[in-house]
């Protein structure tokens, strides 16, 4: 998994973590190592005082045994002594195994096998006791099997040394030497007590008595080396004694003549003496070497108490040094990031949208320094982020200045077109009236429809500039009639169908762009779909508002362009001068969020874009309530862009032209039915001149006799065009 994506918090934490716990490990091996030194000698002082005190007493009672065996095997009766020492040697049977069961887990895998092996001799003494009293083993062989337990017994004295201290382990290992050397002496003593009972040594016995004579020497030889000053010098005093210089010339005697020493009673004191100092000096050295070990256990435990304390000491320090160290380094970075988000997430945006409301922006008292303390590059950092700050406040308030100039710019270039073109509008009219050839009406009807357009065009610069276009009435206006003003407005009018919608009005001061943001909708329709095809535009009443629906039967749009138009619709952007393509667009959307207007684009049923807008009910009057306040519902526009309106929506054409409507163009007093008597009347306009009436009723005329010229070119009228 990687750490990309992770905090800075955590990358610190996994820096710190490796060295942590590679020193923790570090210590915990050291740690191990040491306590595995004074658990291997707690364990040797533990076997010590558990299996080596028995197995000691043990080792005696079997020498003893063997002993008083050698006297039965040569003379064949069987004594009290020899019964007494065998009950002797079962119960020092018995307590070794009960030491052995009381070692419990000092007794490892290591000693495990010897111990086995020892019992399993010892378990055969019954068998050799048994061949003894019933005279089928010679002399020789019974000791040997002696022997063999005995030496099950040694082995596992080896294995008892199992101290890692250097040093013990070598006077250990030449204690056991002298130990093994007293059981050869043990064993000569066994073979010349029974040769002393009949005075004789079988060939096979010598040779026994010389091969233990020999190894006795060499293993006295071998420990004495060993020990150390403190140990050795009560072996040398002893092997300077008269017992041991007495049975040293009677061994050396035994083994030249082959026969039994001479003396028996000499021979026997020299033994006794001899085996009972070395068992007392054995006893003796093998306690002070007990105490040696413990005392170096003690000594190690303490040492490892000490290292380990330090040790652990150094470890906690280190990771609280590093925690604070990766607290400390990441509430920094972290005040950092704060003051970086709240620089970018809220002060930065604020100071923009104060920007867009027109505010003034102080940019020496809004660029404040980034405060945070902490280490120099901390320091650094912060303050690179404060000279970025400045600068994008500062290019933010130049932004800002520019627009605001374009945007005047952009204002006073449209108010003046604005003020031209309604003056040029003027004097249309008064062409259109003062004219009586259908060729020039013709033609200023169409100059009339380009300077409608250009109008328009001149409001759409006002509208992102963020003025209102200034035009507004009173009175609600009529639905039907801001659609058809809208339709008049777009170039390819004659492909758009405006169908039957229900009565409703839209509130005056939203009804000039209402009409704006409908003609750039029917006029992009047009735009983006074929020639050919047909427009259409309806609307409901409905309970949210108005609804109209603008309908095209073009290719239409990819599912991500009519998410991004509608998320454009429903929250406008910042107009983007570089951005040109989408002027419409930013247009509607503007138009649209001043009055709270949805404007929703979809695909169409039949492959094209239709586009729902939905005026809010707040700006939405019913025909009811209209009429009720003393409107007719028709002459909420003023006459003439209401009757421009008329005249461009028409159900024929004759030759790519628009055809006219039948009095369009009339007074209001020729064109409306007279009202009943009994009724209110309307304030009537001012009385025409002569001249003016005759003016009228001659193009009136004119058009007329046109129109049947045209019919009768065209051929006999049909039912539908009737």
């Amino acid at each position: 998994m990687g750490s990309r994506n992770r905090s800075i918090r955590f990358k610190i934490f996994l820096l710190l973590l490796l060295p942590l716990l590679s020193l923790s490990a570090l210590w915990g091996f050291v740690l191990n190592l040491t306590m595995g030194d004074a658990q291997s000698l707690l364990r040797a002082n533990t076997l010590y005082d558990t299996i080596g005190v028995t197995s000691t007493d043990l080792g005696l009672q079997l020498q003893a045994e063997r002993v008083r065996s050698a006297e039965a095997l040569t003379t064949r009766e069987l004594t009290e002594v020899l019964g007494g020492q065998r009950a002797r040697t079962d119960k020092s049977v018995a307590d070794f195994r009960q030491a052995a069961a009381d070692a419990g887990g000092a007794v490892g895998d290591d000693l495990r096998r010897p111990l086995d092996n020892l019992n399993m001799a010892l378990d055969r003494l019954a068998l050799i006791r048994s061949d003894i009293d019933n005279g089928i083993s010679s002399r020789l062989a019974g000791l040997t099997e002696y022997n063999r337990v005995l030496d099950a017994l040694f082995r596992l004295y080896d294995h008892l040394i199992t101290v890692s201290d250097l040093e013990i382990f070598q006077q250990a290992s030449s204690l056991q030497a002298m130990g093994m050397a007293r059981e050869y002496i043990a064993r000569e003593h066994a073979l010349a007590i029974g040769a002393l009972a009949d005075a004789r040594l079988t060939p096979q016995e010598t040779a026994a008595f010389t091969e233990y004579a020999a190894s006795r020497k060499f293993l006295h030889s071998r420990g004495l080396a060993g020990l150390d000053v403190t140990l050795r010098r009560p072996y040398e005093q002893v092997f300077a004694t008269e017992p041991f210089l007495t049975f040293a010339t009677m061994e050396s005697r035994v083994i030249k003549t082959g026969a039994p020493p001479p003396d028996a009673d000499s021979w026997h004191r020299a033994v006794d003496k001899l085996t009972g100092r070395l068992d007392d000096l054995g006893k003796t050295s093998s306690d002070a070497l007990a105490a040696r070990t413990s005392q170096a256990a003690t000594g190690t435990v303490v040492e490892i108490g000490i290292a380990g304390g330090v040790g652990l000491i150094a470890v906690l320090a280190s990771i609280i040094i590093s925690v604070r160290f990766g607290r400390r380094l990441a509430g920094e970075l972290a005040g950092l990031r704060a003051a970086a988000v709240e620089l970018s997430g809220r002060r930065l945006p604020d100071i923009v949208a104060r920007l867009r409301r027109g505010e003034d922006v102080d940019v020496r008292k809004e660029a404040k320094a980034i405060k945070v303390s902490g280490s120099a590059e901390i320091t650094d950092v912060a303050r690179a982020f404060g000279y970025v700050q400045h600068t994008a406040v500062t290019a933010a308030v130049g932004q800002a200045a520019l627009r605001r100039g374009v945007g005047q710019v952009f204002l006073n270039l449209a108010r003046r077109k604005q003020g031209l073109l309604h003056r040029q509008l003027g004097l249309l009219d008064a062409m259109q009236r003062r004219t009586h050839d259908p060729d020039r009406l013709e033609e200023l009807f169409r100059l009339d429809h380009l300077t409608t357009r250009m109008r328009r065009h001149a409001e759409s610069l006002i509208v992102l500039s963020g003025a209102a276009p200034g035009r507004a009435w009173r009175k609600p206006v009529p639905v039907i009639d801001i659609v058809r003003a809208a339709v008049a407005e777009i170039e390819d009018y004659t492909r758009v169908s405006v169908e039957t919608m229900p009565a409703g009005a839209i509130d005056g001061t939203a009804a000039a762009d209402v009409t704006h943001l409908l003609s750039e909708l029917v006029e992009n329709a047009t735009i983006y779909s074929p020639p050919d095809t047909v427009v259409q535009v309806r609307g409901d009443l409905v309970s949210n508002g108005y609804a109209v629906e603008v309908e095209d039967k073009g290719l239409g749009l990819s599912a991500d362009e009519y998410a991004r138009f509608n998320a454009l619709l429903a929250a406008p952007p910042e107009f983007d001068l570089a951005d040109s393509d989408q002027l419409g667009l930013f247009v509607v959307a503007t138009l649209a969020q001043r009055h709270g207007i949805r404007v929703l684009l979809r695909r169409s049923p039949f492959g094209g874009t239709t586009v729902i807008v939905l005026v809010p009910r707040s700006l939405v009057t019913e025909q009811s309530a209209l009429e009720a306040a003393g409107g007719d519902g028709k002459a909420a526009l003023p006459s003439r862009t209401r009757k421009k309106a008329l005249a461009v929506v028409s159900s024929g054409t004759h030759a790519g032209l628009p055809r006219r409507v039948r009095q369009a163009n009339l007074v209001q007093q020729l064109k409306e039915t007279p009202q009943e008597p009994e009724q209110e009347a309307a304030p009537e306009p001012a009385e025409r001149s002569p001249d003016e009436v005759r003016d009228l009723f001659s193009a009136f005329q004119r058009g007329t006799q046109r129109a049947r010229e045209e019919a009768s070119q065209e051929g006999p009228m049909s039912k539908g065009d009737a």
